[in-house]
């Protein structure tokens, strides 16, 4: 055998190809099913019986006060079930500031089987969960053939407490749920590779179009279908291939291959965009600079916890200008170093560079750079990406010695196992944190530092533990949380609208009105303005100043247009302005029946005592007036 032919042979049977999976049939798409059903069902619904299990506590657990009133208590269009005007709004709405039309339509079929009882909420997602991990193993055995590494990402994913956000809270569906229509469009790209078709195309356009209206995140697919091309589909001309019923095609083949899926994305993030536009804060507010600092720092803290998975939190606040320098410094060092190591090891380990360009790669939608909210990162953004760190490890291992791979079975066998009890533990142990709105901030605020928001909802969460206690609607230690909310962040509109709102009700008016305003001159956000004139309307009414009550209350009515209730407000506005001249005539001229219209009209608002107050000031000048008999008995009852 010539010399040549035998390097060949060892640089192909070294590098970790494509394995062809054993099967007795000859059609294209038989072995990938063959390799799902006869090597890998078991073990599937095994890893998914395990995810479950360890998730199952969420079950137990109720909504909590951060999306999940919004996304489905209190949204009318969700909780009342599934209908055809659901749907009809589902396909329009931008409510939350996303286009997911799909997840609000999962959200009401929930509603239609459980109403508002969380744990059919909490079960559907723990069931996604424990499906998308099942796919995982699924996809990887049938692109591969290697069973046990399959299993290892598989059994890592879930259960690592990264993913417990994703899961544990009703409100991230479109986590769970987006993903679970991605890996079924890799399954069906997986078939379409083995044997393209225009049938097999459609379906992977169409589940890409289902991903998509879950969640806008998976915009990053036609790029990872390129990255899958190279590893482990191996459709790229050039690449060496164990798999002869895979067609080979040019780059710029495979590229325009993935124009229609590249539309599609560029379609899916201008009305992400458009739904996103009042949540952006400007660049006065966040410059470049500061979110390009804090995206690549985003991105080595994102490795950090997939390592050493503690101290996590459901906010990380932006720390903008506060971020030290030398922690970008070391983390552009970092990323650069493993991006230059992964691309000298691409020939032999085609894996880490793919698995690396993975986690970059899918990233980029929520990493900062078009920043939205005030996080700087959060665990549910690693929910896809996370596959990616995962292969390299387990494929990174099981190759440190390929020919004593065999022998150190056992030995890797048991590593697998400590570190799934060691991230069941801690996966357990977050799931913990989503016991109630009370444990999660709490927690959220023992982790990070100058977490305003975490502070914000926990006073709403005192709030609400007060008023069910007692029937009380404010709290000392509410409103401790919301001064400091203030205090970190000036600009913090809802610290404002809490304080606004305790101010109300110590019946500090005036104070009231300033922090109203405070959130006017702080958002955009039209659900927080919206609730900040309704809340000037009602100060400014009792303060009898009812021509900037009406305004307040019409300013309202333009954010929510929709809304009845503001209707009722401007009519007993009219009301209580007719109390307020009436009020006065009694004083300067008391009469009975200037008594008996204030009384009645008291009465018609629920203001009971000062109705009895006024009809028996009536029954005072008048002994004989029926009316103000029956309107003093009638408030009695």
């Amino acid at each position: 055998m010539p010399k040549t032919r035998q390097i060949r042979q060892r640089r192909i049977s070294s590098a970790p190809q494509l394995q062809p999976v054993k099967t007795i049939r000859n059609t294209a798409s038989a072995p990938v099913i063959l390799a799902i059903f006869q090597r890998g069902w078991l073990l599937a619904v095994v890893l998914a019986a395990v995810a479950f299990g360890v998730y199952s506590p969420v079950l137990q657990h109720p909504f909590v006060n951060f999306d999940d009133q919004s996304y489905i208590v209190e949204n009318s269009h969700v909780s009342g079930g599934l209908s055809w005007s659901t749907v009809g709004w589902a396909m329009t709405a931008t409510e939350e500031a996303n286009w997911h039309p799909v997840t609000w339509i999962s959200h009401a079929l929930d509603c239609q089987f459980f109403g508002l009882n969380a744990r059919g909420h909490h079960a559907t997602n723990a069931i996604l969960h424990a499906v998308n991990t099942a796919l995982i193993f699924l996809l990887l055995l049938a692109a591969t053939g290697l069973r046990w590494r399959s299993l290892a990402v598989a059994a890592l994913f879930a259960l690592h407490p990264l993913n417990v956000e994703s899961v544990a809270w009703a409100a991230e569906r479109k986590n769970v749920l987006s993903m679970f229509f991605l890996l079924l469009t890799l399954g069906a790209y997986g078939l379409y590779a083995l044997k393209p078709s225009v049938a097999r195309y459609l379906a992977v356009f169409s589940l890409f179009v289902l991903g998509l209206a879950a969640k806008p995140m998976v915009v990053t697919l036609p790029c990872a279908l390129l990255l899958l091309d190279y590893w482990p589909l191996r459709r790229v001309q050039s690449l060496d291939r164990s798999d002869q019923r895979i067609v080979q095609r040019s780059w710029r083949w495979l590229v325009l291959e993935k124009m229609p899926f590249f539309a599609l994305s560029a379609a899916s993030s201008a009305i992400t965009i458009y739904a996103q536009r009042l949540s952006m804060p400007t660049t006065e507010v966040l410059p470049f600079s500061q979110r390009l600092g804090n995206a690549v720092y985003s991105y080595a803290m994102y490795l950090w916890k997939t390592f050493w998975p503690t101290r996590l939190a459901v906010f990380y606040p932006h720390e903008g200008a506060n971020l030290a320098a030398w922690r970008v410094g070391v983390s552009i060092i970092l990323l650069a170093g493993i991006s230059v190591w992964v691309w000298t090891q691409r020939r032999s380990r085609s894996y880490l560079l793919i698995g690396w360009l993975w986690f970059l790669g899918n990233l980029v939608p929520v990493i900062g750079i078009v920043q939205v909210g005030d996080q700087g990162m959060a665990d549910r953004y690693m929910y896809l990406p996370l596959m990616g760190l995962l292969v390299m490890v387990v494929w990174g291992i099981a190759d440190l010695d390929g020919e004593k791979f065999r022998s150190k079975k056992g030995m890797l066998a048991a590593g697998l196992g400590l570190a799934c009890a060691a991230l069941s533990v801690l996966t357990l142990r977050q799931l913990d944190t989503w016991r109630s709105s009370n444990d999660l901030w709490s927690h959220a605020l023992k982790v990070t530092s100058n977490n305003y928001l975490a502070e914000d909802y926990m006073g709403s969460a005192l709030l609400v533990q007060a008023y069910e206690a007692s029937g009380q609607r404010y709290s000392d230690d509410a409103t401790v949380h919301f001064r400091d909310a203030v205090r970190i962040n000036p600009h913090d509109a809802i610290g404002h609208l809490n304080l606004g709102a305790d101010f109300h009700e110590h019946g500090k008016l005036a104070e009231a009105i300033e922090q109203y305003s405070e959130v006017l001159r702080a958002t955009s956000d039209e659900h927080l303005r919206a609730k900040a004139y309704i809340a000037l309307g009602a100060a400014y009414g009792q303060l009898h100043k009812f021509e900037q009550a009406e305004q307040a209350y019409r300013m309202a009515m333009q954010l929510e247009p929709g809304n009845q209730g503001l209707l009722m407000r401007l009519g007993e506005l009219g009301v209580e302005e007719r109390i307020a001249e009436l009020s006065e005539n009694a004083v300067a001229h008391p009469t009975a029946q200037t008594y008996l219209t204030l009384g009645q009209l008291q009465q018609s608002l629920g203001r009971i005592e000062e109705a009895q107050r006024s009809f028996q000031q009536a029954l005072r000048l008048d002994p004989k007036s029926e009316d103000a008999h029956s309107g003093l008995s009638s408030s009695a009852r």
